[in-house]
């Protein structure tokens, strides 16, 4: 499949980049122009702090793409791999269409940023991401858990970990998600007969001096001091050093005890962006895509980048800066670079980024907010208002602005909902079946789990190798994978076999630090 233009990345800046550009092209642009996003949906990410503190559905932040974009053709998949050179991208749309190959002419990085713990021991185990929609239920689920747990145990210690709630990160992410899980909490505990006339403690952790730096020190300052005077603690200055089951230690040598760390903190470059910089030779700032103020990449004519992953040039009021990572930046990069786009291929000329910069707004929960718009400062109930009110309006879709409208009202009146519905993980092992010569993998795909040979024998085929046949107690695992994380061999099934699938976590964890047992034989 081959396009004019794929855009890689579905937030804030691919979509509306994808949006623009068709609508400019008209009919025929879903030919010409491909949006690969690793979900359909655009999600808003400024309400996923109100998923996980269930005054929000998760529906009511997601938009699907193919709605937004309606005039593109919108790919999901995840990205392998982009090879500038033949100008195309590996692309993993599930489990029956691995290595998929699409080129392209132009190519538009927005795939932002990833998660990315590993600086702090513990914290990629036991610490909980606030990235996702996924992520925002998981913690709603966790929170309700822990308190159906506390109401069940009797031993004051145990109790008091498990009502402790330790939040890591000062920016908007870390203070609206404390904010809400202090909410969340508060107004829940009524309903456990044991826990009436206790109060949780949420622990907010952030390394520098002040909250917010992006509003400033006067609002951060106020919204250190509502939160505090809510009874939420906030230790600044502090940086957590580890983190295990039971307990987050800092660096200054003291620590908490709680069963529950919320991590807004870790963002890393992504790994195909990094990739595709050092096939390109460039050199990154602080791990992002240095562009000219029309967003196209340094050096080149045919890449381009935009929003988290970007650095792009911005005339703030006379001061040339770097574009902050924020989504009213994003979205307002992608409807520019959908327009200088158009005018590259009419073969007109194209346009710098320009933005006015409007201000910022963050919520702290109980009806309270900061803000900070076109100069002017605002806080408490009104600030509150207009938070609702500005996020209600950016919100994609008529049917979302409903339902966002309705949840917000039955906040106002109803408990939140305390039911859980999340469904229970997967299993690590997962055992198949494999009939007379199938495929259990491909060479050259890439390795996303291990297998052992219960049953039955695997063909191992391998160029310019003798075949080789493994029988039951055969082990498949990184010594048939490259530095890349592609198998080096095709696997298939002789006369039919039994085979257990290790994936996930567990095999995340083995492919980094763990050499499996060869599979020269059976296990002894």
């Amino acid at each position: 499949m081959h396009y004019d233009v794929v855009i890689a990345g579905g937030g804030f800046a691919g979509a509306y980049c994808a949006q623009t550009l068709g609508k400019l092209l008209g009919p025929g642009a879903e030919k010409r122009v491909a949006l690969v996003a690793q979900r359909n949906v655009l999600v808003f990410q400024p309400m996923l702090a109100e998923v996980a503190g269930a005054s929000l559905g998760p529906a009511a932040v997601v938009h699907p793409l193919r709605l937004m974009c309606r005039q593109v053709d919108v790919l999901q998949g995840s990205i392998h791999k982009i090879d500038w050179a033949a100008r195309s991208i590996s692309l993993d749309g599930g489990r029956f269409t691995r290595n998929h190959a699409l080129t392209f002419d132009h190519l538009v990085l927005a795939l932002g940023s990833v998660s990315d713990f590993s600086r702090v021991p513990g914290l990629t185990d036991h610490g909980r991401p606030m990235k996702s929609v996924a992520d925002a239920i998981r913690l709603r689920a966790t929170l309700i858990n822990r308190l159906e747990e506390a109401n069940l145990v009797g031993d004051p210690a145990q109790r008091d970990r498990l009502l402790t709630f330790v939040v890591v990160g000062g920016g908007y992410t870390g203070v609206e998600t404390a904010g809400q899980v202090f909410d969340l909490l508060c107004g829940s505990m009524k309903f456990y007969a044991n826990l009436r006339g206790l109060r949780p403690r949420v622990v907010l952790v952030h390394s520098h001096a002040s909250l917010l730096a992006e509003i400033g020190p006067e609002l951060g300052d106020h919204a250190l001091g509502v939160l505090r005077r809510r009874g939420i603690e906030v230790r600044l200055n502090t940086r957590v050093a580890e983190v295990t089951a039971s307990r987050v230690g800092f660096t200054s040598g003291d620590g908490l005890d709680a069963h529950t760390v919320i991590s807004t903190i870790g963002n890393a470059p992504h790994p195909v962006v990094l990739d595709l910089c050092r096939q390109l030779g460039l050199e990154t700032e602080r791990g992002r895509v240095p562009t000219d103020d029309t967003m196209r990449v340094r050096g080149q004519t045919h890449l381009w980048s935009a929003g988290d992953c970007a650095a792009v040039p911005w005339n703030d009021r006379g001061t040339i800066k770097t574009s902050p990572p924020t989504a009213q930046i994003a979205q307002r990069q992608g409807r520019q670079l959908g327009q200088n786009l158009a005018r590259t291929l009419a073969g007109e000329p194209l346009r710098p980024f320009r933005y006015r910069y409007l201000g910022q707004l963050a919520t702290i929960g109980e009806h309270e907010a900061v803000a900070e718009v076109m100069g002017f400062r605002f806080s408490g109930f009104f600030a509150w208002w207009m938070w609702r009110s500005i996020y209600l309006a950016k919100l994609p879709g008529a049917l979302r602005k409903l339902r966002v409208m309705i949840d917000w009202t039955f906040d106002l009146v109803f408990p939140r909902d305390l039911s859980l519905v999340l469904p229970p993980p997967e299993d690590v092992l997962r055992s198949i079946h494999l009939g007379r010569d199938e495929v259990l993998f491909e060479r050259g795909v890439p390795s996303r789990a291990y297998f052992y040979v219960r049953k039955g024998e695997i063909r191992l085929d391998e160029p310019g190798q003798p075949v080789r046949l493994l029988g039951p107690g055969s082990v498949i695992d990184q010594a048939h994978v490259d530095e890349q994380g592609d198998w080096t061999v095709g696997a298939t099934a002789t006369d039919g076999a039994d085979v257990i699938v290790l994936r996930g976590a567990a095999f995340e964890l083995l492919r980094k630090d763990v050499r499996l047992v060869p599979d020269t034989g059976p296990i002894p």
